[in-house]
């Protein structure tokens, strides 16, 4: 799989009309929320903004990520990468979006960090100053601080990157319990139009999901892709996911 990326990667951008392919609209609401395991609604929440109550009013808070144009309603691969982030660090405590709109602002002005959310400068330094900052206008406290500090670095392994510092693949949370950890599936716009396949071979899990509903057997499908049935299972909860 990262191979086949790297020999994609190095050639001439007018495969995909002159233009990053990361960048470019690809995935539904429904297909982003499978691949970060985010709520559809939460994930339309941080791309579109949302209405909330107020006292004596309705407010409304803009969105966090901002998809490639307002004429296509779907997301992009790099788009996916924010709301992985994201979900790092929601997951340690409730997002306030206000609070990361004003760390990312921060971390560009004072830290020289474009696109943090999808930056391997999470990884260093100058994430931890992000991390820092965004924990002091939260006011977690300093075990929540060092959670979250660890968990992204967990959500963060699952980013591979290129060259040039953006992210070029994908590797969601696994759906199977015994599979934990494997990886075993991976999203690249360089590979099969950013369709989840297996990171093995490369073979769509779509393709697969179909010939299991046409009722072949694991066994069978297993033998002519060479691939194993863990692959086959994880690959039929991936896509069955909501």
């Amino acid at each position: 799989m990262d191979t086949t990326i790297g020999a994609v990667e190095g050639q001439d951008l007018m495969l995909y009309g002159g233009s990053d392919p990361r960048t470019q609209p690809l995935y539904s609401f429904p297909e982003g929320a499978r691949a970060t395991g985010i709520p559809v609604s939460t994930l339309r929440s941080w791309v579109v903004g949302q209405e909330y109550p107020r006292r004596t009013d309705v407010a409304y808070f803009e969105p966090v990520i901002t998809r490639p144009t307002e004429e296509d309603t779907r997301l992009s691969f790099l788009n996916l990468i924010e709301a992985h982030v994201l979900r790092a660090l929601r997951t340690v405590h409730e997002v306030s979006l206000n609070s990361v709109r004003k760390a990312i602002e921060i971390a560009e002005q004072e830290y020289g960090i474009e696109h943090l959310l999808v930056s391997p400068d999470l990884r260093t330094g100058a994430g931890r100053l992000f991390l820092d900052r965004y924990g002091r206008l939260l006011e977690l406290s300093e075990s929540k601080q060092y959670a979250m500090r660890n968990l992204l670095l967990q959500y963060l392994e699952r980013v591979d990157y290129s060259a040039d510092s953006l992210p070029r693949s994908f590797m969601p949370f696994e759906r199977s319990p015994r599979n934990m950890g494997k990886m075993l599936i991976a999203l690249s716009p360089y590979v099969s139009f950013g369709r989840a396949v297996l990171r093995s071979s490369g073979i769509s899990v779509q393709a697969i999901v179909q010939r299991i509903d046409a009722g072949e057997s694991t066994e069978s499908i297993a033998d002519d892709y060479g691939i194993t049935e863990q692959e086959i299972e994880e690959a039929i909860l991936y896509e069955s996911a909501a």
